[in-house]
Parts: structure tokens; sequence; C-alpha cells
């Protein structure tokens, strides 16, 4: 274990930030953890990093607050299995904010919020590859 990576661990340990391994997300996971320490270099820090696994058709939610000032980008992997995954973001009031344009298994979420605010940030996993019931997908929530 490199010692940046370590001190990024203990760091999300500290934070309460933790992962916990899902059948069939440990590629996803790991496509999702290049793309973070690969801004760490860019000046992004990580908010939160999690992970699931989404049958076609399903979504799954996620509550968070973004403050006035920051940039954030939500980040998504998705593995083999996945055809196409949407990230969406929502407001209170249910208004799309931003979402993802791209087809695939990598989408990207870029926003600044014009005040400090609570958002949904929703996957939905659109459409599976192959004969498996669900595929694993990652998601974090970076920001500087």
């Amino acid at each position: 274990m490199t010692k940046r990576f370590s001190i990024i661990l203990s760091g999300m340990l500290a934070l309460g930030i933790t992962t916990t391994a899902i059948a069939g997300t440990d590629e996803a996971e790991s496509c999702l953890r290049t793309k973070v320490w690969d801004g760490y270099a860019e000046g992004w820090g990580i908010r939160t990093m999690t992970s699931t696994a989404l049958a076609a058709g399903k979504t799954r939610n996620y509550l968070v607050t973004f403050y006035k000032g920051n940039e954030y980008q939500i980040e998504v992997c998705g593995d083999k299995d996945v055809g196409n995954v949407d990230v969406i973001l929502y407001d209170t009031n249910g208004r799309v904010v931003e979402r993802d344009s791209t087809d695939g298994r990598e989408p990207k979420v870029s926003f600044k919020p014009p005040e400090t605010g609570t958002y949904y940030i929703v996957l939905y996993m659109r459409d599976l590859t192959g004969d498996k019931d669900e595929a694993g997908v990652a998601m974090a929530v970076v920001y500087r």
C-alpha cells in the first residue's frame, strides 16, 4: 500500500467514509478509485464514495448537501455488465438540475450550486448487457 493511499484511506475512515463490497462491484469500485485518485492531482477532494448493485430499470437515490462556493462532480463507474447508467441531480422540488448526456457506464455530472442546498443524486440503470440480473455501480462526489 502506498503512503499516499494509506493517508487517504485513514482520512476517509476517520471521517466515516467507507465502502461496502457488494457482489459484482469490485470492477466498478476499481474504476472509480482511479478517477478519484487522478482527481487529487487537479485539486479535487472526496466528499463521499459508495457502491451498489442495480437491476435494469431500477434506481438508487442519495441525499446530499452542496455548499455555495464549491464546485462538485458526481462520477460514476459501472462494471462490464452495465450497458447504460444515468446520473441525474434533482433539487428538493423534484426538478432536474443536471444530468449526464452520455450512453455508457461512466457518466459524470458537474455542478456549482448557486446557493447551499439539499439535492438528490439518482443513479438509474437504463440498460444491462449480458445475462445478469444486476450490475455493480460505484459513485463518488468530489469537490474543490
